[in-house]
């Protein structure tokens, strides 16, 4: 006899343990269930990012980033707190280094104005007061609000906060398949549920497919790698230092961020990667998946799409340290080869790509049927929105 519940929610990342605190809180007596093919929860994107509680200045009003980033980070600082967890609001600043960036700061300010964030243009005396050792600026933006967090310790507490309040939790559970109404196939045997939110994150896209969804995006990872400011050179970074996003580019570029540890993290990069777990050089790398992702990746170089030989040319070359320092050091122009130390902190962003518009998507997408709801594209700054995007995602349920 197969297990049935009220409510399941697949993946114990930071959208699905929000997603399913929200719905306690909504049905406190439902009998709720979070699935997690790991061991533990937030063990992918939530346990591997750098904790910046971003602002929401990169996005335009209309996108849900903006709608949840700022109110979003507001909540997750405020959880911390009352959970005894690790959180320094120190703020960050976004260089410009030249004149044609100025259109872009712009855009930003403007940004801020429409999502009700604090920011202002500083000159490179004041940037010289925040950050002594950034590089000299054309202009620069200030966002004092911007923090960083213990993510783990984030994603810890709520998975202890839901189980004590009655979800059971199902690790090394991978669904295989949907069948039937209200049932889904896992490594744990049939499972039924009266609705189903999928958050599996790298993997929401193959689960969207077996409820005959998502057939119109194709899955391109990009992987994020990192060095670290060695001791003795760590006190040339007080808190977060930005680029001006380049706007032919879709990522933001090599950044410094001082993680709530006091580490100074530089990265991360935005590599083309053949696996959703390709962590490593062939970590992660399984035959089928990395083959369907080469010919789509072959296929974007081709067309030249999002001005992907750019980015693909420029990335893969930071494999090489000496060109990740020629990056880092736009921002930071002191820096010498032997303040960079290596570090095994990397990421994967799982990068959706419409495959009709031939565009990478840029925004968090829901998909839905009548039993069930699907969160797609849910890439940076997935963690800072939590709190709030999971209030639109319940709602969207109708739960």
């Amino acid at each position: 006899m197969p297990k049935i519940f009220d409510i399941i929610v697949v993946g114990a990342g930071i959208v699905g343990l929000t997603v399913s605190a929200e719905l306690l809180k909504r049905q406190p007596r439902a009998r709720l269930a979070v699935l997690e093919k790991e061991p533990e929860a937030g063990l992918h994107a939530s346990g591997r990012n750098s904790g910046v509680m971003h602002s929401g200045i990169y996005y335009g009003s209309d996108t849900f980033k903006a709608k949840f980033c700022a109110s979003g980070a507001r909540r997750m600082i405020e959880f911390a707190r009352a959970e005894d967890i690790a959180v320094k609001q120190c703020g960050k600043v976004i260089l410009a280094t030249a004149e044609e960036q100025l259109p872009t700061v712009d855009k930003l300010m403007r940004n801020a104005h429409e999502n009700g964030i604090r920011a202002e243009r500083i000159d490179s005396q004041q940037l010289a007061e925040l950050e002594p050792h950034a590089a000299k600026c054309v202009t620069a933006i200030y966002c004092p609000d911007t923090a960083v967090i213990d993510s783990s310790a984030v994603v810890n507490r709520l998975k202890e906060k839901l189980a004590l309040s009655g979800v059971e939790f199902i690790f090394n559970c991978q669904v295989n398949g949907a069948h039937g109404k209200g049932f889904i196939q896992t490594s744990h045997g049939e499972i039924g549920y009266g609705y189903l939110i999928n958050c599996a994150g790298a993997y929401a896209d193959v689960l969207a497919r077996y409820f005959g969804l998502g057939e119109d995006y194709a899955l391109v990872p990009f992987k994020g790698i990192y060095w670290k400011l060695s001791e003795p050179s760590n006190y040339k970074v007080r808190a977060n230092i930005y680029p001006v996003p380049d706007v032919s580019m879709p990522f933001l570029g090599i950044h410094f961020t001082r993680v709530i540890s006091g580490e100074v993290y530089v990265g991360p990069t935005a590599i083309p990667a053949l696996g959703r777990e390709n962590y490593g050089i062939f970590q992660g790398i399984g035959l089928s998946e990395s083959l369907n992702i080469g010919l789509q990746l072959a296929g974007m170089y081709w067309r030249n799409e999002n001005n992907f030989r750019k980015l693909a040319h420029g990335e893969m070359g930071k494999y090489r340290k000496s060109n990740f320092l020629v990056a880092a050091r736009r921002l930071l122009p002191t820096l010498e080869v032997t303040d960079m130390v290596p570090t095994d902190k990397a990421g994967i962003r799982p990068q959706l790509v419409n495959v009709k518009t031939r565009k990478l998507e840029m925004d968090y997408i829901l998909a839905s049927t009548d039993h069930s709801m699907h969160v797609l594209n849910a890439i940076s700054p997935a963690f800072t929105c939590g709190f709030s995007f999971a209030e639109r995602i319940a709602d969207e349920a109708g739960l």
